[in-house]
């Protein structure tokens, strides 16, 4: 706690609202942002390559928060004080961090892939601001981004073979889908049904069946996609500036429209929120791809 303590009485009004603003490049909606800019854009097994060590990544991570069950820095000193602002996407348990996990594999995936030098730098550097802001906000102690950050370079290194030639390899790609579901379902029944000590928070079981469930949707509806696509669309990443951004940016606004919409239609349970991020991923993978012709076509003289 001594490093926190010591961030906390640097703190100021324009460190604050930089690292608040840093802290969300380890948020999901950025991670899918980037995720689907790779796989739409850019190379279907770069895309799948950081899908699975996100989705590798946030079990894990998971499975320790509830397994470890360490309270946030200032549940376990309630005289230390947080920047509020990040007080709202403070959930679970502390250890590990999750912000750190989705930064370092995220921006990870991409700098061992760069092939300017400046892209790796810029990675690098994004990925450690981020891990940074949890301990400058107060949310997450050294140990739980330390950890964190561990983890997610031995899953990009650990991955990275598999994915080398992955566009050739379709069957492959669904049993990597396949395992990496099972695992989930194993980690979701896990935080159903073990007998945890009576001083362990049920919200934050809640939370982390929660993630589960969506998790275990996301990977079958992202299969599902990846299957049709296989066997049916075959879309290619190709297309002239133009297309990219529009077919980026309108998928992205349809993909947030469908899980919104969702919210609302089925509720916030476990299992709507699975059914949701399920049907959010077959969208994203099999369905918003059979559009890309057109994509490919916007821009192109004559």
């Amino acid at each position: 706690m001594e490093l926190l303590y010591w961030l906390e009485s640097i703190r100021n009004p324009v460190l604050d609202g930089f690292f608040s603003a840093i802290t969300y490049l380890g948020s999901e909606i950025v991670f899918m942002i980037l995720a689907l800019a790779i796989y739409w854009c850019v190379s279907k097994s770069q895309g799948l390559y950081l899908l699975s060590v996100g989705c590798l990544g946030t079990t894990l991570n998971q499975f320790l928060k509830i397994t470890c069950r360490v309270p946030r820095p200032w549940v376990r000193d309630p005289d230390f004080t947080i920047v509020e602002s990040a007080r709202a996407d403070a959930t679970g348990y502390s250890f590990p961090s999750g912000h750190t996990q989705n930064a370092v594999g995220t921006f990870g995936c991409l700098a061992v892939d760069a092939r300017r030098p400046w892209l790796l730098v810029v990675m690098i550097v994004l990925a450690v601001l981020t891990a940074f802001s949890r301990m400058y906000l107060g949310v997450h102690t050294p140990w739980d981004v330390g950890t964190a950050a561990v983890m997610a370079v031995v899953l990009i290194f650990a991955l990275r073979p598999l994915f080398r030639d992955a566009d050739a390899h379709p069957r492959r790609m669904l049993a990597i889908l396949g395992i990496l579901g099972l695992l989930n379902v194993a980690f979701l029944a896990y935080a159903l049904c073990w007998s945890f000590p009576a001083d362990a928070d049920p919200v934050q079981l809640a939370h982390g069946a929660e993630n589960a469930a969506k998790l275990t949707g996301a990977l079958i509806g992202m299969a599902l996609g990846y299957w049709l696509d296989w066997k049916k669309v075959r879309f290619t990443t190709a297309a002239p500036l133009p297309g990219q951004i529009l077919k980026l940016s309108l998928g992205m606004v349809l993909l947030l429209a469908i899980k919104s919409g969702l919210k609302l239609l089925l509720g916030g349970s476990l299992w709507a929120g699975a059914l949701r991020y399920g049907l959010m991923t077959f969208f994203a993978a099999g369905l918003w791809p059979m559009t890309f012709p057109w994509f490919a076509r916007l821009g192109k003289k004559g």
